[in-house]
């Protein structure tokens, strides 16, 4: 009697680890390593200001302008060019590290484009709620998606950045697959 507990306990703590050990927000397993990216508020970034620069003006000492990012992207799709804005954060870092790149995008659920990074990145995800026209995010770890339509969604995203006026994005993009060219900024 007691061997037939010690087996059914035993098979229940089996059965339990077994079930929660994944839930459905987990990130599937890659065999690509994430990208490190450098954390501003590393020692060396003196200036408390947020720009990345340290008192000699600079900004580069201690860090050879790695913590510095020009946050102004040009989004370019059939014909258009878009003024967009990242986010100041280790994924919006990671991108901007990969510019200038052109992809081809793919059509999802006539509210999307979206295309397989050949990297990860890294990843802070959540659920907005509310998906909006202009919104660029990461899907994972390396699925970038630019949204052309504003929608609910129960789905988790990492932010990377926002167009700063996505009117006419959606026919800028068009109704099937389209070439976009994502690059840094002079601004």
């Amino acid at each position: 009697m007691n061997r037939c507990i010690i087996v059914m306990v035993l098979l229940l703590v089996t059965a339990t680890s077994a079930l929660t050990a994944c839930s459905p927000d987990d990130e599937p397993i890659t065999e690509n390593p994430v990208i490190p990216v450098p954390n501003p508020e590393e020692p060396g970034n003196n200036d408390n200001s947020g720009n990345g620069n340290d008192d000699s003006g600079n900004g580069n000492e201690n860090n050879g302008g790695e913590n510095e990012m020009n946050r102004n992207i040009t989004v370019r799709a059939g014909g258009r060019s878009f003024a967009a804005t990242l986010e100041d954060n280790a994924t919006a870092r990671a991108f901007a590290a990969l510019l200038p790149m052109t992809v081809t995008m793919n059509e999802m659920n006539g509210n999307e484009k979206y295309h397989y990074l050949s990297e990860n990145l890294p990843t802070d995800s959540n659920r907005p709620g509310t998906i909006r026209n202009g919104d660029l995010m990461l899907y994972g770890s390396n699925c970038l998606v630019l949204f052309y339509e504003t929608f609910s969604s129960s789905y988790s995203y990492t932010r990377i950045g926002r167009l700063d006026d996505p009117s006419g994005l959606a026919s800028a993009l068009g109704r099937g697959n389209v070439t976009v060219t994502f690059e840094t900024s002079n601004n």
